[in-house]
């Protein structure tokens, strides 16, 4: 059985998507998941970088992209009603929810993503939403403790070491896969596809030479 990462912020409909996929995408093949939830926020001011709905033209194609995709895979979808919206309580609801030394469950994670972009456009912050969604996942801990707080960062820290610069990364053994699009990729990592034995992933990653822009 092959660890898998996931790492990934319930902002981020890319993350819906591929969390949803995931199974199918995986048939066959012998896998166990890890569920990290991040600060897709921190990733972006990291990389000194702007998300994708902070740019207008970019947050339009985005949502029209991420609803072809959606109708294309067979997967619900509603944009909720803010956009971008902060989505800290909702990712230290699941480290809240975490066994000690552990990751959120695949339940738990669904429910959290289920309640941000399957729920007819609603505001994912509405606090009587919030409190409903807390009440299901009856987390094991307080979620605006410390104690999680710190879990959230450190998971943000780690992905940050380990190379994650945008949600959901797919992480198998040393390698990152980015995006929706990347499970099919990972599907023939997995898979031990010859491809990944040839020289070209660790050739096209090497840096080269190339113009810098200030």
């Amino acid at each position: 059985m092959t660890p898998i990462d996931f790492w990934f912020d319930p902002v981020s409909p890319y993350s819906y998507l591929a969390f949803e996929r995931l199974p199918e995408a995986f048939v066959g093949i012998s896998y166990a998941v890890a569920y990290r939830p991040i600060v897709f926020g921190a990733l972006l001011k990291a990389h000194a970088h702007k998300g994708p709905a902070e740019i207008e033209p970019k947050r339009a194609w985005t949502f029209r992209q991420v609803h072809w995709l959606a109708h294309r895979a067979g997967i619900p979808i509603a944009t909720p009603k803010r956009h971008p919206f902060n989505p800290l309580a909702l990712s230290r609801l699941l480290w809240a929810s975490a066994p000690d030394g552990a990751t959120p469950s695949r339940w738990a994670c669904e429910t959290v993503l289920r309640h941000v972009w399957r729920s007819d456009g609603a505001d994912a912050e509405d606090p009587a939403r919030l409190a409903e969604l807390r009440a299901a996942i009856a987390p094991r801990r307080e979620p605006s403790s410390d104690e999680v707080k710190e879990r959230l960062r450190d998971a943000t820290d780690e992905a940050l070491a380990r190379g994650v610069f945008g949600v959901p990364t797919i992480g198998v053994a040393d390698k990152r896969l980015w995006g929706f699009d990347a499970l099919d990729m990972v599907a023939a990592l997995l898979r031990n596809d010859p491809w990944f034995a040839a020289p070209h992933w660790e050739r096209e990653g090497a840096p080269r030479d190339g113009v810098q822009r200030s």
